[in-house]
């Protein structure tokens, strides 16, 4: 369906905009969405050093509190990723949100320049480059990273040759000021948001870029701001996230009263799995319906990855861990996107990661980095610290953001204690450097998303804040 692009570059980010009635708004397309979610496009600068220049499409969707009466504001609901779609986040939220809380919003979301209904960008890759376990830089069985150099390389020269200024432009500065031009769009002073893993952090530079135009924040599952490092830091904690949630699979995986049960202790089911992959990096498994036709070391590493992020992943990697260690048949694969949405997907991350910081580009200390994980970290494998396409990459990195107390005293961070891929460790990170402008709620539970919580003290401290801004009086612990 052909939605009306409306222009925001003349709109004013600091006075209600007249521009938002304006916005012709449609019922979005896909299945299984809230009835009452609708969809529009706003047009943004492709480069901000020319607010003038030639302009994209931002793809926004929002759902109208049912109650304008006690409407409190927008809520704007940041995707993760970098790469993951946002537009029918307002359907998903809804969802998970109290009626007292969700009524006294509009909640709105948007898909990133690049991907989904917005303009997106395309590196052309070859779909093998794309699986997860070369895209990602596993190294081989015997720790050798000639194979990661050369994916690598090939994806930064194809995002670079074929993503055009697109690219470029891509970033996490790039993002939070396309926030603020949904938020002008909508027509709003201040916006309220609630980011979630990568998303936590484009809310923090949006939150430090614009704090006077933030009402409540909250964020979940929390990226570390180093400013240096940034998506590099992120990569290394996989090494501890990984490390500190494992336990949690090798308990329920022990279990005698588990029919998925891979071994009787939880030391047991370790050394299974270690086993059981260096044996796959010598003498791989086929795999139906899985894109490389085979299950590989490195595939049941990235298994373990992914299932690491919610308990209900857990019985699946232990069907494949049981058939595999018995040299069965193997569980088919579950069929992925579509192609066309992983090269999107794959495109927005690249340019984010690569454009949101410097990465070394000398291979040598890679080689001994990988080395050294490898031996402190065996789950990991030598992955956080191995080779990227931002290795490769040819354009020099974006200014860098310093998240700072500075501003008002309105951000809410939860977080999981054993989180895989956002560890509690890099979360305290952030809350330092929030300061007194934060408070945190740390969860005693594992998994990748922290509310709603298993525990009620987590989800009304969440929803209290959301509903009247009232945050605890200092960090609270939920267990």
């Amino acid at each position: 369906m052909a939605l009306t692009v409306l222009s925001v570059s003349t709109i004013s980010a600091c006075r209600t905009s007249p521009a938002a009635t304006a916005l012709e708004w449609q019922s979005c397309r896909g299945s299984g969405l809230d009835p009452r979610q609708e969809c529009t496009r706003i047009q943004v600068p492709l480069d901000y050093s020319h607010p003038d220049g030639e302009q994209i499409t931002l793809a926004v969707s929002r759902i109208r509190s049912a109650h304008p009466e006690s409407r409190h504001g927008v809520m704007l609901l940041v995707p993760g990723g970098p790469g993951g779609p946002g537009l029918n986040q307002p359907s998903t939220a809804s969802a998970k949100l109290p009626a007292a809380v969700r009524d006294i919003y509009d909640l709105a979301s948007f898909d990133p320049r690049g991907s989904g209904e917005s303009t997106t960008a395309d590196c052309r890759l070859d779909p093998d480059d794309l699986v997860l376990e070369r895209f990602r830089g596993w190294p081989r069985g015997d720790g050798d990273i000639s194979a990661n150099i050369a994916v690598s390389q090939r994806i930064a020269k194809g995002c670079a040759d074929n993503g055009g200024a697109l690219m470029r432009s891509m970033g996490t500065r790039t993002e939070a000021r396309d926030m603020d031009r949904v938020r002008a769009a909508l027509g709003e002073n201040t916006i309220s948001a609630w980011g979630e893993s990568y998303g936590t952090y484009a809310t923090s530079v949006y939150a430090t870029l614009f704090p006077e135009r933030t009402d409540r924040i909250l964020l979940d599952s929390n990226d570390d701001p180093a400013p240096e490092r940034v998506e590099r830091e992120w990569n290394a904690n996989y090494a501890v996230g990984v490390e500190d949630r494992f336990p949690d699979f090798a308990r329920w995986a022990s279990d005698p009263a588990n029919p998925d049960r891979v071994a009787d202790t939880p030391e047991a089911v370790r050394t299974e799995f270690l086993d059981l992959a260096a044996r796959l990096d010598s003498a791989p498994l086929p795999w139906p319906g899985s894109r490389l036709g085979q299950l590989t070391g490195n595939g049941l590493r990235q298994m373990l990855l992914d299932a690491l992020y919610r308990d209900d992943r857990f019985p699946d990697l232990a069907r494949m861990i049981r058939a595999a260690a018995a040299s069965a048949t193997l569980p088919e694969a579950e069929p992925g996107p579509p192609e066309r949405v992983v090269q999107q997907r794959t495109a927005v991350a690249v340019g984010t990661i690569c454009n949101d910081a410097a990465w070394p580009t000398t291979i040598s200390d890679y080689v001994g980095a990988v080395a050294k994980s490898r031996a402190e970290h065996p789950l990991t494998a030598g992955l956080p610290q191995n080779v990227s396409p931002c290795t490769f990459w040819p354009y020099p990195a974006a200014e860098k953001t310093v998240v700072t107390p500075d501003g008002p005293s309105n951000v809410l961070m939860i977080q999981n204690l054993r989180d895989p891929a956002t560890p509690y460790g890099g979360a305290l990170n952030l809350r330092t450097a929030y300061g007194d402008r934060a408070r945190m709620i740390t969860v005693g539970s594992g998994g990748h998303g922290a509310y709603p919580s298993p525990l009620s003290c987590a989800n009304e401290a969440v929803e209290r804040f959301l509903r009247d801004g009232t945050r605890p009086d200092r960090d609270l612990t939920c267990r």
